[in-house]
């Protein structure tokens, strides 16, 4: 599905994807993933919507651009 690892947000800040899961009712996926800044939260979000790209400053950028494995 989606690597774990390090992942760097359009707008600058680093993440840290921790797995994915499935909304129990739904069956929709979500990715589950920590903040590598500030209090260091735990946070979820749609799998389509961590995936997509968007535009800023007339580029298309994807959401979370993989940096590599945890070190």
């Amino acid at each position: 599905m989606l690597p774990k690892g390090i992942y760097r947000h359009f707008k600058g800040n680093l993440y840290e994807v921790l797995d994915t899961a499935r909304h129990s009712e739904t069956e929709e996926w979500f990715v589950v993933y920590r903040a590598l800044y500030g209090d260091m939260g735990v946070w979820i979000r749609p799998l389509a919507n961590f995936c997509e790209t968007v535009e800023t400053d007339g580029q298309s950028l994807p959401r979370f651009a993989y940096i590599g494995e945890k070190p």
